[in-house]
């Protein structure tokens, strides 16, 4: 597994990433997952404390017990539970930033945080005071690195600038262009990419024929425009999965690309495919971009 430097911090991840709010809430199963990716050469997990209500991030600390040392921990930070655990609010002050960070902590079983991410955010934020939050803390030695997970232009434009965030998670993937237009947005700004959404829920994967079945349309896609552009793409790749693995990647904005997986098969497969990803030429890629006729950049 090869890794790349997360924008200008001395953070250096795996370029695939598992996505932990997949896992199943047993904790034997969980740890399974967590270990062969590991064993697999894994080394940047990302959670929430939103995930399950904070159960997420107790089971990933329980599972990587003993090997703290060896991973990049990144969690996320913004939207808080309703006492009722019916839904949750949006808070990005500073004083909620600071006390859900030990929060995170104690649930993690850690002293440190590898990357804290807002969770989001609007224009109409306190910014100041939201990079004042975690600027403090990244002094403090809280975390070692923040950024943000948004799809939204103008809050990364508001929040890059003004930072020293090193991050955007973002949903990229082939069936979703849309952060292509903002690469020199965070190449000028030092930041990269971490992908989520890069399988389109297994659209884009070799079984996608399977999940296409179950589906009705993917975002702005209808479902018969998803049915061509997939049958399209099976046409014209020998190894979907792989293609959509090695179509985020091959910009070296983007820092690695977090895949979920809610069992150990599913982590297999996404592990054979990004090592098939490397056979994967430019130009059957670029023979691929060309296919999405529907919403390339819509």
């Amino acid at each position: 597994m090869k890794s790349r430097k997360l924008g200008n911090s001395d953070l250096n991840i795996s370029e695939i990433g598992l996505g932990c709010m997949s896992l199943p809430t047993d904790e034997k199963t969980a740890k399974w997952i967590v270990d062969a990716a590991v064993d697999h050469g894994i080394t940047y997990f990302d959670t929430a404390d939103l995930y399950d209500k904070g159960i997420n991030e107790e089971i990933i600390g329980k599972a990587l017990n003993g090997k703290r040392k060896d991973i990049i921990l990144a969690t996320k930070v913004g939207n808080v539970w309703n006492k009722e655990g019916e839904g949750w609010y949006w808070d990005p002050s500073k004083k909620n930033i600071e006390h859900q960070v030990k929060e995170s902590l104690r649930r993690l079983q850690t002293d440190y945080i590898d990357l804290y991410q807002l969770h989001g955010g609007t224009i109409e934020d306190p910014w100041d005071e939201i990079i004042e939050a975690f600027d403090h803390l990244k002094k403090e030695g809280t975390i070692r690195a923040y950024g943000i997970s948004s799809i939204r232009p103008n809050v990364i434009k508001e929040f890059l600038p003004k930072s020293d965030a090193v991050s955007v998670m973002m949903q990229y993937s082939l069936l979703d262009r849309r952060p292509e237009e903002w690469f020199d947005v965070l190449e000028e700004n030092n930041a990269s990419i971490v992908t989520r959404g890069s399988l389109a829920k297994g659209l884009l994967t070799n079984e996608w024929s399977n999940r296409l079945a179950k589906a009705n349309g993917y975002q702005t896609y209808s479902q018969d425009e998803l049915h061509a552009t997939l049958e399209e793409l099976a046409n014209n790749s020998k190894d979907v999965h792989a293609a959509a693995l090695a179509y985020v990647l091959q910009s070296p904005i983007v820092a690695s690309a977090v895949i979920g997986a809610s069992s150990k098969e599913q982590l297999e497969a996404t592990i054979l495919a990004y090592n098939n990803a490397h056979s994967i030429y430019a130009t059957e890629l670029k023979k691929l971009t060309k296919i999405d006729m529907y919403n390339a950049h819509r």
